[in-house]
């Protein structure tokens, strides 16, 4: 049973999503199923560490260490050719949302109460403003 041919002899029905760019295997097909999705597998290492060190009572290294694993598979997204399921959307927007989330994430950390290592002082003033 063939599928019905739309304009431009594309299929009329979509059956299946296309896979990312860089979505293909990060290891050859005949490699057991955690080897052929290590980068993955290795930010979701970074972030599973980082919620363990934040639940042991270190926020700060703990979001640090979250916000480090995104920016690694922002890394690893814009220089391997295939990163398995690490690919969402196209390279460069995966690029971009790891690093934007994986800075902000950093940021929030080092601005964090008590004692924060970074301080904006212009954010001091609109929450000054927006208390009164």
């Amino acid at each position: 049973m063939s599928a019905e041919l739309g304009p431009g002899g594309r299929p009329a029905v979509t059956t299946s999503t296309a896979r990312p760019e860089g979505g293909g295997r990060a290891a050859p097909g005949a490699a057991p199923a955690p080897a052929r999705q290590w980068p993955i597998l290795v930010v979701l290492a970074g972030i599973v560490a980082g919620l363990v060190t934040t639940a042991a009572d270190a926020f700060r290294a703990g979001a640090i260490t979250v916000g480090v694993a995104l920016l690694l598979g922002g890394v690893l997204r814009w220089t391997l050719p295939s990163v398995g399921m690490l690919a969402v959307r196209s390279r460069f927007t995966d690029v971009i949302t790891y690093a934007v989330l994986g800075l902000a994430i950093i940021l929030l950390a080092l601005m964090a109460q008590p004692d924060p290592i970074l301080r904006v002082p212009f954010l001091e003033d609109i929450i000054h403003f927006s208390v009164r």
